[in-house]
């Protein structure tokens, strides 16, 4: 064995897995599949650049002042089919249920936002009780919420309303500042979903925070990296100015961690070079949770 190899095919300070002998905690995983991107493609490189971001960062963690001691386990990418969502969005599914057996939280590297409906329909369907009282909280510069794109149900543009229809208890939306007309009054009339513009946050964060504090109940976290400016986070899908800052993110993480979290994604990566800003933030995204875990 090479003790003092690092491997970047997989996420920093992961640990060895082995089927016969693990402990409970995290699992993270690539999906690399972009097929509706309708803008910039790319992002089935995510889980691969990301990786390799990862190891730009300490084990300890100087903002939080702690370390990466979670267990977690680098299972690889799932398998992607190009240009069939609905064989990829299977093999998603049946990979967050396994998952989910054996007592292991996902952490999903994208890959484009489409992969967000596999794994909340894995946790939908394995915990009926648990989902009725889930809460996402979904980070992005647009609400997603389009019954269709393009002639597609199932798009990155959509894909919110998907997980909506699954009916979890709410739908936190956070960093807004793109959108259909009938997707904002589609949002505006639902009870159930409550989003914060990034020209709001920018005024005042304080009735955001009040918010995700008051969270009691479980939680899933999906982030699309275009929440961030394009300063910070310019290889994306579809990108939007007037974004979120890399601190604000990693406050709102810090709230996060806290809670009750039955997964996290990170996804729109389109990084194609070693030392790109949004692969760096996005690694960040999974390395801030991490040291926040014990």
């Amino acid at each position: 064995m090479f003790f003092y190899a690092d491997n970047m095919m997989k996420f920093a300070f992961c640990e060895e897995f082995n089927d016969d002998e693990y402990d409970e905690g995290y699992s993270i995983m690539g999906v690399g599949f972009d097929s509706t991107t309708s803008y910039k493609s790319g992002a089935r490189y995510g889980p691969k650049a990301v990786r390799e971001a990862s190891y730009n960062f300490e084990q300890y963690n100087l903002r939080f002042d702690t370390s990466v001691t979670a267990t977690s386990y680098d299972i690889g990418d799932v398998q992607a089919v190009p240009g069939n969502y609905q064989e990829t969005d299977k093999m998603i599914y049946n990979t967050v249920n396994e998952l989910l057996e054996m007592n292991l939280t996902p952490i999903t590297i994208g890959g484009e936002h489409t992969i967000t409906y596999g794994i909340l329909r894995a946790l939908h369907d394995y915990d009926p009780d648990l989902f009725e009282n889930l809460v996402v909280v979904h980070l992005d510069a647009h609400f997603d919420m389009r019954d269709e794109y393009l002639g597609e149900k199932c798009s990155h543009a959509s894909v919110l309303r998907r997980v909506h229809e699954l009916n979890p208890k709410e739908i936190i939306q956070i960093g807004i500042r793109s959108a259909e007309y009938e997707e904002h009054e589609y949002v505006k009339a639902c009870d159930d979903i409550t989003y914060f513009s990034s020209h709001q946050l920018q005024k005042d964060s304080g009735e955001l925070f009040d918010k995700l504090n008051d969270i009691n109940s479980p939680v899933y976290i999906t982030v699309d990296i275009d929440v961030l400016d394009p300063s910070y986070a310019p290889s994306v899908g579809t990108p939007a100015s007037c974004g979120l800052t890399p601190m604000m993110l990693e406050d709102i993480i810090y709230v996060l961690s806290s809670k009750d979290v039955c997964g996290l994604d990170v996804v729109e990566v389109a990084s194609d070079r070693v030392g790109d800003l949004t692969s760096v933030n996005a690694a960040k995204v999974i390395y801030d949770f991490l040291s926040l875990q014990d």
